[in-house]
C-alpha cells in the first residue's frame, strides 16, 4: 500500500508541476495550452481525492469530502474537447459557444454543496432525485463529448501533432470509459469497485507521466514547426544552391537536359514553390502537376540530375535545412523540427539524407556554423 500512495503521490506531484510549468511558462503560452494544463491538474485531483480517501483524510477533515463528491470526470473532457478544439484547425471553433459545456460540472457541484450544507433528512427525497439526474447526465454528458472530441481532430493539418492526441485522447477516453463500467457494475450488481479504481489510479498516473515525457515533447516539436513555419513565410526566398553531386555521363543529352521543359518547370516549382516542404509529396503529386507520367518524371529527374526521385527532392531539403541552420533567427528551434519544416518525415530519414549529401550530420554542420 505504501508504494501505491508513493507512486500516486509522485503522479500529483508531477502532474500540478506540469500545469503550472504549461500555465506560467511563455514557452507553452497558448490558449489551447491552458486547458491542456487544466487537464492534466484535474486527473491530478481525481488522484488525490483517492490518496485521500486511502489515507482517511476525508475522516479527519470532513469539509474535503466535497472534493470527493463532485464529479471530475464531467470537467474533465470537457477541458481536453477545448484543448483538441484549439491546437488544431477546427472551422467552426469561433462560432461556437462553449459555456454549456459546463453545465453539467456545475450541476454536480450544486447538488454536492446542497448535500453538505442541509441536513440529509431535509433534503433526502429532492437529493436523490437530483443525484438520479446526475446519474443520467454522466451517461449521455461523457459518450457524447468523448466522440466529438475525436470527430474535430480530422481537422487536423499536421499529421506528427495528430498522432500524440488521438494517443492522449484514446488513453483519456479509455480511463472515462472503464471508471464509467465500473460505477455501472457497482450500482446494478452491488460489487465492491474499490480494487478497479486503484488500478484505475495506476493508469491516470500512467497517463499524466506519459504525457510529461512524450506528450509535451511532441508539443513543443509541434509548436517549433509553426514558429519555423510563420519566419519562412516571412522571409524572402535565398537563391537556391543545389549541392554538387558528382555527374555521371549523360544518357540522351539532346533530349534529357537542363534546357528540357518539364525539369525547367520542376525547378522552378522546388525554387519558387517550395513544394519539397510538403512532406507527403510524392512522384504521382509531382507527375499530375507536371501533367506527365510518372515513369517519364523519373527518367527525367535519373538523366538529367543523375539521382532518383527521393535523392532529387532531399538534396533540396537539405539544403532548406542548411540555409535555417545558418539563420540565427533558427537558433532556438531543433534540428528536428528543422527538418519536419523543410519536408522530411522523420529523424532517421533526415540525418541519412542530410550526411549522404553533405558529407556530415546535421549537428556537426550546426557547430561548425556557430
Amino acid at each position: 500500500m505504501l508504494i501505491f500512495v508513493s507512486l500516486l503521490n509522485i503522479a500529483i506531484f508531477q502532474g500540478i508541476v506540469l500545469s503550472l510549468i504549461i500555465l506560467k511558462s511563455p514557452f507553452f503560452k497558448s490558449k489551447g495550452n491552458n486547458f491542456l494544463a487544466c487537464t492534466i491538474f484535474t486527473l491530478s485531483l481525481l488522484l488525490l481525492n483517492l490518496v485521500f480517501e486511502v489515507n482517511g483524510a476525508y475522516n479527519v477533515v470532513p469539509i474535503l469530502k466535497i472534493l470527493d463528491n463532485v464529479e471530475w470526470v464531467f470537467i474533465l473532457p470537457v477541458f481536453f474537447f477545448l484543448f483538441v478544439e484549439n491546437q488544431i484547425n477546427d472551422p467552426l471553433k469561433s462560432f461556437k459557444k462553449r459555456i454549456w459545456l459546463f453545465i453539467p460540472f456545475g450541476y454536480s457541484v450544486i447538488i454536492n454543496a446542497i448535500d453538505a450544507i442541509f441536513d440529509s433528512n431535509s433534503v433526502g427525497i429532492v437529493y436523490d432525485i437530483l443525484s438520479q439526474i446526475e446519474f443520467l447526465l454522466i451517461l449521455i454528458f461523457l459518450p457524447f463529448i468523448i466522440l466529438r472530441t475525436y470527430t474535430l481532430v480530422k481537422f487536423s493539418n499536421d499529421e506528427q501533432d495528430k498522432r500524440w492526441i488521438i494517443v492522449l485522447w484514446f488513453l483519456i477516453s479509455v480511463f472515462q470509459i472503464i471508471w464509467l463500467l465500473s460505477i455501472l457494475i457497482a450500482l446494478f450488481f452491488d460489487y465492491n469497485i474499490s480494487y478497479a479504481m486503484k488500478i484505475l489510479a495506476l493508469f491516470v498516473s500512467y497517463i499524466i507521466h506519459w504525457t510529461a515525457y512524450i506528450g509535451i515533447y511532441n508539443f513543443k516539436l509541434a509548436k517549433d514547426k509553426v514558429a519555423i513555419r510563420k519566419i519562412l513565410k516571412e522571409k524572402v526566398s535565398t537563391p537556391f544552391i543545389q549541392t554538387q553531386i558528382v555527374k555521371k555521363n549523360l544518357v540522351n543529352q539532346e533530349i534529357f537536359n537542363q534546357e528540357n521543359d518539364y525539369y525547367t518547370k520542376l525547378e522552378k516549382l522546388c525554387k519558387e514553390q517550395h513544394i519539397y516542404r510538403d512532406n507527403s509529396l510524392d512522384r504521382i503529386k509531382v507527375a499530375e502537376k507536371l501533367n506527365i507520367s510518372v515513369g517519364y518524371l523519373s527518367q527525367i529527374i535519373n538523366s538529367i540530375s543523375h539521382e532518383n526521385f527521393n535523392t532529387y527532392i532531399n538534396t533540396y531539403r537539405v539544403d532548406d535545412v542548411k540555409k535555417m541552420i545558418v539563420d540565427s533567427e533558427f537558433d532556438n528551434y531543433s534540428l528536428l523540427a528543422i527538418s519536419m519544416e523543410a519536408g522530411f518525415t522523420s529523424k532517421t530519414t533526415f540525418n541519412k539524407s542530410f550526411k549522404k549529401i553533405t558529407g556530415v550530420t546535421p549537428n556537426e554542420y550546426r557547430k561548425s556554423n556557430r
